[in-house]
């Protein structure tokens, strides 16, 4: 690892001058995901790079800050998300690297950012101290994945659960990708009116899945019967892993096909047959003692494993009050 006085960070929030020799390989910290936020509305991405003197990147952090706001109930902030702890050069301290560039990211956006989370770090432990002293505090997380390369998705769920999927399969049930603007706009609806009452639950504005529509490294599914939108999904594919990022269903309206059943199933299935090694459930919650969503994620024969996510809120007494009740 080069010397500190050697290297210098810096934040790029156009895309105009985004560095060269940028990373492609992790999604979540591309630039290819810095221009898709950067095109939709209420979101604006900043890349965090460290620099070496000759302009080589040896690290680069993706950040992600979103626009929240509402007549009913009236409220407007704005939160930072990060998604992992970024790319890094080989022979270089992770650790290190991370922290500073969190902490130059956290002094950038300010005061107007209400609240910087921190997610789907790779270990559980990754850089806990160095977060300790930026004064961000961990909230236990629930984090839940299905390996593919074992064993095939059909040998790890129930018989039962076999059962429900072949009826409905036999009674017309039917999932495709999202090809044509009409498919795009039943996808569209059915996300948005499954998460209408759940404003704990971010959805980008239409740009940002039509970007993911376009990408390769992504793919929109809807579920049909009928004619009826009855589920829809999206995935996000990087380093041989595949992320369920968002999905909906009407589970009550058509509760006899088990839409929430066939809707996941089809994502464990395609991405199986696509060769990934695993698939991520990127929002699974909190380690409550009954939680029915992860339950129902656990149901597909998958991990669960505990983490943390990371807060800083940059109200100072919240944050050191949140940080004293989420000690160890």
């Amino acid at each position: 690892m080069p010397p500190m006085s050697n290297w210098a960070i810096n934040i790029y929030t156009n895309s105009s001058q985004l560095p060269k020799g940028l990373r492609e390989e992790n999604f979540f910290h591309s630039p290819q995901l810095f221009l898709l936020v950067k095109e939709t509305p209420r979101q604006k991405p900043y890349m965090v790079t460290v620099e070496t003197e000759d302009g080589v990147v040896i690290a680069q952090m993706l950040a992600l800050v979103r626009y929240h706001s509402s007549w009913f109930p009236p409220y407007l902030y704005r939160h930072c998300r990060i998604l992992g702890e970024g790319v890094y050069a080989e022979g270089n301290d992770k650790t290190e690297l991370f922290t500073r560039m969190l902490e130059r990211l956290t002094d950038r956006i300010g005061p107007w950012t209400l609240y910087v989370e921190v997610s789907n770090l790779s270990g559980k432990m990754f850089a806990y101290r160095q977060l300790r002293q930026a004064h961000f505090f961990p909230v236990k997380w629930v984090r839940i994945h299905n390996s593919l390369h074992s064993h095939s998705p059909e040998e790890r769920i129930n018989e039962r659960m076999q059962k429900r999927i072949k009826t409905a399969y036999d009674r017309g049930v039917v999932t495709n990708e999202v090809k044509s603007a009409q498919d795009f706009r039943s996808f569209m609806r059915l996300l948005r009116t499954h998460n209408w009452l759940k404003p704990k639950r971010y959805i980008p504005a239409d740009e940002f899945f039509l970007g993911l529509q376009k990408d390769p490294n992504a793919r929109l599914f809807l579920t049909r019967y009928n004619g009826h939108t009855i589920g829809c999904s999206a995935v996000v594919y990087s380093q041989n892993q595949a992320y369920l990022w968002y999905a909906a269903y009407r589970r009550k309206s058509f509760a006899f096909l088990h839409p929430d059943i066939l809707t996941i199933w089809h994502v464990l299935k395609d991405a199986h047959q696509r060769g990934f090694d695993h698939v991520y459930f990127m929002d699974v919650g909190l380690p409550f003692r009954k939680n029915a969503f992860r339950e129902f994620i656990l149901r597909f024969g998958g991990k669960q494993t505990s983490g943390y996510r990371w807060f800083h809120c940059s109200i100072g007494w919240i944050n050191r009050f949140l940080s004293w009740y989420y000690r160890d």
